[in-house]
C-alpha cells in the first residue's frame, strides 16, 4: 500500500497559476485544459499557452467539470451548461429578500 498526502493549497483571487501548475493542480493533462477553453468552460489571461495563467474561479470551474465527468458522465457541452446554471443560482440566493431580511 503506498501512502498518499493530499497537497491542499488555499486559493483565492490573488493567487494565479501557470498551465503546467493548472494541469498538476487539477491533475489533467493539457489537452483537457486546452478543451475546456475551446468549449468556454474556462477563461485564462493571456494570449497563448506559455503565459496563460488561471485564477481561483478558473481552478474552481475544472474541479466541477471533472467531477460531473466523473461522477454523472457529462460531457464538457454539459458541463457548460451545468455550471452556467449552478452560477445563475448561486446569484438568485444572492439576491433574494430571504437572504437580505430587513429588519
Amino acid at each position: 500500500m503506498t501512502d498518499t498526502k493530499a497537497t491542499c493549497i488555499p486559493l483565492d483571487e490573488s493567487t494565479f497559476f501557470s498551465l503546467r501548475q493548472c494541469c498538476s493542480l487539477c491533475r489533467v493533462n493539457a489537452q483537457m485544459i486546452h478543451e475546456m477553453i475551446d468549449e468556454g468552460l474556462i477563461s485564462p489571461i493571456g494570449d497563448n499557452p506559455q503565459s496563460w495563467r488561471f485564477g481561483a474561479i478558473e481552478i474552481k470551474r475544472i474541479q466541477i467539470t471533472l467531477r460531473l465527468q466523473q461522477d454523472l458522465g457529462v460531457n464538457l457541452p454539459g458541463a457548460a451548461l451545468a455550471l452556467d446554471l449552478l452560477e445563475e443560482l448561486a446569484k438568485y440566493r444572492c439576491s433574494s429578500p430571504l437572504n437580505n431580511p430587513q429588519e
